[in-house]
């Protein structure tokens, strides 16, 4: 696990590519992974990506650990044999939590998860107390209980599922106004707690909420401040693979799972992304 705890790791497996058009394939449920892409373009520009999206399995917040365990590993066992990337980041905290391991144990490549950034929070909160917003599947994962009890064992973590943020954040990246009625409901879902209106420093426990970042310190107002794992995900990723040669060969494109290929309501903030449409997988 890396240095700030929103990443985990491992070792190139014997069937990772070392050719230098050899991508990284960024997964998520939807197009909140855009999030770490955005941080890994940040420190290997170069880098070629494929981001894949579930969008038919989407959300896995509401589904049954068996099952999105199942459909990660299966997704990803395809796509490794299809595109053999160099290494496979998981950017969803939920298929992360959940299936991280069996996925390591199928796969021969480097994977990259993330997690839950409570240890950066703990040392970021000065109340002591901590508000973490995810999916319904992330907040009850024993996993989460581990990092609570590591490094956050001294503070107040109040843990609250927010599946319509998930929405609310695809739809602002299709370019619809963002329901701010859900915002609040998030926000009041962790101040009525005990010892709620404490709050300073609440965990996006989703790649998906920090597109929601502005919204949601709106409501929560200028004193609490924001923490998720995209940048120490980007490192994480960087350090496995930055004395890898690489070329774009080809432009980089996501991919959806969806019948129709790729939302054309996406098509926009996939640009901005410097995606191209890559249809469906």
């Amino acid at each position: 696990m890396s240095s700030d705890s929103s990443t985990t790791g491992q070792t190139a497996g014997d069937r990772a590519s070392n050719e230098p058009s050899a991508p990284i394939l960024l997964f998520d449920s939807g197009v909140g992974g855009l999030t770490v892409l955005e941080e890994v373009r940040k420190l290997q520009p170069a880098m070629p990506v494929i981001y894949a999206a579930d969008t038919a399995g989407l959300p896995y917040g509401t589904k049954s650990e068996a099952q999105v365990a199942a459909r990660v590993a299966g997704l990803l066992g395809r796509m490794t044999e299809r595109f053999k990337p160099r290494l496979v980041c998981i950017a969803c905290n939920t298929a992360s939590t959940i299936a991280l391991g069996m996925v390591r144990d199928v796969l021969e490549v480097p994977i990259v998860g993330t997690v839950p950034a409570i240890k950066p929070a703990a040392a970021m909160t000065r109340s002591g107390v901590i508000g973490l917003l995810g999916t319904e599947a992330t907040i009850r994962q024993a996993y989460v209980d581990r990092l609570e009890h590591e490094f956050a064992a001294d503070k107040i973590l109040l843990r609250h599922g927010a599946p319509g943020l998930v929405e609310a954040a695809e739809a602002k990246l299709r370019g619809e106004p963002v329901d701010m009625r859900i915002i609040r409901e998030a926000c009041e879902a962790l101040r009525s707690r005990p010892d709620g209106e404490r709050i300073d420093t609440v965990v996006l426990a989703c790649t998906h909420f920090p597109l929601l970042r502005t919204e949601l310190a709106e409501v929560f107002g200028p004193d609490v401040r924001f923490v998720h794992g995209a940048a120490g995900i980007a490192r994480q990723i960087a350090r496995l693979t930055d004395e890898q040669a690489c070329t774009r060969q080809v432009p980089d494109r996501a991919l959806f799972t969806g019948p129709e290929g790729t939302p054309g309501a996406y098509r926009e903030a996939l640009a901005n992304f410097g995606l191209i449409e890559g249809g469906k997988f």
